[in-house]
């Protein structure tokens, strides 16, 4: 869906040189252990892009992105059931036939969150980021445990009429995707990558941590970042690039940390022709750009 450009760059590749060897073994034991991978770290130091890479590198297709918010519930991840809307569908069907009409199939008000297409049974895992899980309530992650631990779901109003209809097609968080339920239960053959992303606002219980693996992502060193810029083919001469990866490094440590997506912003506009490194506008337009991410300033 170009979402992984858009992360990644179209041009994406790592060297040895810039991946974090803590990183890899954490992703890799991630994999063997089948436990979801806790990241934390600064905003705009990469954590999200993780799960992107993953994908990527593993070929494993589009990432499932389930962002929390503060309403986010487990039963919204795995999926919704729109009771009304097939109520309303029935009424019309009758209008239009008689009273003999069919009543439209459940199926078609089903539709699996990204966290239960995660779970779907397939050969080959999908990788799911839930993103930003330290906004969620405080119910949110212990609730994940039980999934995590079975690798499989229940969908209620499947499960009741499973003697009848014990196969159902409904829709799934994949766009115009579809999946066959049977029984009413979602049980997934590979069990998926799960790259979760904390910024560090609250901590999470004792039980959940010992479920998950965790990974701090540090700020990207001076070699990544060039390799960031570069995968997005900003600056493919490098006239732009490499003068302003230092003189972010210089800013950053100023403002004791900086996210790594400004530096973008900056060689885009640098090398867009719509802004033009002078002595006047430019350092005004960096100072705007690189600066700390609080209310304060």
């Amino acid at each position: 869906d170009g979402e992984a450009s858009r992360r990644l760059g179209s041009e994406f590749h790592l060297t040895e040189q810039h991946v974090d060897p803590r990183e890899l073994d954490m992703v890799n034991a991630s994999l063997y252990l089948r436990r979801p991978l806790l990241l934390t770290g600064k905003p705009g130091v990469g954590k999200s892009a993780l799960a992107y890479r993953i994908a990527r590198e593993l070929r494993l297709g589009r990432v499932l992105r389930w962002p929390i918010t503060t309403h986010t519930t487990l039963t919204s991840g795995l999926y919704g059931y729109d009771a009304i809307g097939r109520v309303q569908a029935a009424a019309t069907s009758q209008q239009r036939a008689d009273d003999n009409a069919e009543e439209p199939p459940i199926g078609d008000f089903i539709r699996l969150g990204p966290l239960g297409t995660a779970f779907l049974p397939r050969k080959l895992p999908r990788v799911l980021l839930i993103d930003e899980l330290d906004k969620s309530e405080a119910d949110l992650p212990n609730n994940l445990l039980s999934i995590f631990e079975d690798g499989e779901f229940l969908i209620d109003e499947l499960a009741r009429i499973r003697h009848w209809s014990p196969e159902v097609s409904v829709h799934t968080a994949d766009p115009n995707g579809t999946a066959t339920v049977a029984g009413g239960r979602v049980r997934c053959y590979a069990f998926p990558i799960v790259i979760m992303t904390s910024n560090g606002e609250r901590e999470f219980p004792p039980a959940f941590l010992r479920r998950a693996l965790q990974l701090e992502i540090k700020d990207p060193n001076v070699e990544q970042l060039a390799a960031m810029v570069a995968n997005h083919l900003l600056d493919t001469e490098g006239e732009h690039r490499d003068r302003l990866v230092r003189e972010f490094v210089e800013k950053s440590r100023a403002e004791n940390g900086l996210p790594a997506d400004r530096l973008l912003d900056a060689v885009f506009l640098a090398t867009s022709g719509a802004y033009k490194p002078d002595g006047v506008a430019w350092p005004r337009l960096i100072d705007a750009l690189w600066r700390r991410l609080t209310t304060g300033r």
